[in-house]
């Protein structure tokens, strides 16, 4: 987690994305202790409350780091945004990337450049009505950045400065407190679940696959006719596979929801390269969306009363088995988020429950059960090929 998650290290793999993200996640980051000084100044009326408090020469270098990290956030975003909306690159106009997938991206971005906008216009004023000895604006503080554009402001009047300061001061809280209302219901919602997501990530090796305790149990009976298998815990029937977003594990569920839409695993998809229906990125969105829709059947109901679709009714049995299995969009997640895991799961309960497999595999399985081998040959000449 220290690495992947607090160190960026897979984000850097790109490095010029990961180089912009890093100034809006550090920036993201540090610029909370200045928001923290905000809101006390507004709950108790005062005016950066902790410049008394610390020693005068640290408060200003913090308020210099911050006003360097408020830029950054804003030129990354403003590149971000020229990236998805001029550039329009591949992977952000994806088939899944439809009209609101794209404007929750362009919100987000939109929303930091006018919060950062805020800030540097707040502290402008305030370093110019600090410059007139204005009551109330104590000394403290210093402003790289904001100064630059004091001449925009040095014409108006006092009253004007201290309108467009407290303005800036109330629009930037208020935009604050609603954008943390809006993140759960956005792809935003991976700042808060990144980490947790990648603390629980997979570390098994890369392609070692879980084995499912109701199919061994039943290959330890045929095997050994002594044995019992363990008394099911529900009264439900054992699953195999996964056939509803109810039948996955909770943190395959926490994957969906720590997806930020980015599409790196798409992009290194060698089955969506050569333009195969499966896009990983759309088997997490596509797991989210049905998640939600569960999760208001049950609001509404008390309990989830069967709509007539299912996880399935999102993820087709084309995109399923497009699937290689070569792990290149685990490897590739920012936050080791695992698709191939409820790829895996959906195909299991196709082949288990539903008889659904391609008939190439069918046959496979048909020689298998007859041969004891993929190959249609006899039990007899099943490892004639070692004698070569």
């Amino acid at each position: 987690m220290t690495k992947v998650a607090l160190g960026q290290s897979k984000m850097v793999a790109r490095p010029i994305p990961g180089f912009f993200h890093l100034l809006i996640y550090v920036g993201f980051i540090i610029i909370n202790i200045e928001i923290l000084e905000i809101i006390i100044d507004g709950v108790f009326g005062t005016h950066r409350i902790f410049a008394p408090l610390i020693p005068t020469s640290l408060y200003n270098t913090l308020i210099a780091s911050f006003e360097l990290l408020a830029f950054g956030v804003l030129l990354a975003c403003v590149i971000f945004l020229i990236r998805r909306n001029i550039l329009k690159l591949k992977r952000f106009w994806n088939k899944e990337m439809t009209a609101w997938p794209r404007t929750d991206a362009n919100i987000i971005l939109i929303t930091e450049i006018v919060l950062m906008t805020l800030f540097l216009t707040m502290n402008c004023t305030d370093g110019i009505l600090q410059s007139r000895e204005i009551e109330h604006y104590i000394q403290a503080g210093t402003f790289p950045i904001s100064s630059i554009f004091t001449g925009l402001f040095t014409d108006l009047s006092d009253s004007n400065l201290i309108f467009i300061e407290r303005f800036c001061w109330w629009f930037h809280i208020t935009l604050i407190f609603a954008f943390i209302n809006y993140i759960p219901y956005s792809k935003h919602f991976h700042i808060f679940l990144a980490f947790p997501n990648v603390y629980y990530s997979n570390l098994n090796p890369k392609g070692q696959f879980t084995n499912m305790e109701s199919v061994t149990n039943e290959v330890k009976a045929m095997l050994d006719p002594l044995f019992t298998p363990p008394l099911a815990n529900s009264e439900q029937p054992i699953r195999f596979g996964a056939k509803e977003v109810t039948d996955l594990s909770w943190k395959q569920l926490m994957d969906s929801y720590s997806c930020t839409e980015c599409g790196r695993c798409t992009d290194v998809c060698p089955a969506n390269m050569t333009g195969k229906l499966l896009s990983p990125r759309k088997i997490m969105m596509d797991t989210r969306d049905r998640l939600v829709e569960v999760g208001k059947n049950i609001d509404k109901n008390g309990e989830f009363i069967d709509d007539g679709k299912s996880l399935g009714s999102y993820i087709s049995n084309e995109e399923l088995w497009a699937c290689t299995s070569c792990n290149a969009c685990v490897e590739a997640c920012p936050v080791n988020i695992d698709p191939l895991s409820i790829i895996t799961d959906m195909r299991r309960s196709l082949v288990m429950e539903e008889s659904a497999a391609p008939p190439e595999l069918n046959t496979m399985f048909t020689n298998i059960e007859n041969n004891g081998a993929p190959w249609q040959f006899s039990q007899s000449d099943r490892l004639n090929w070692k004698d070569e």
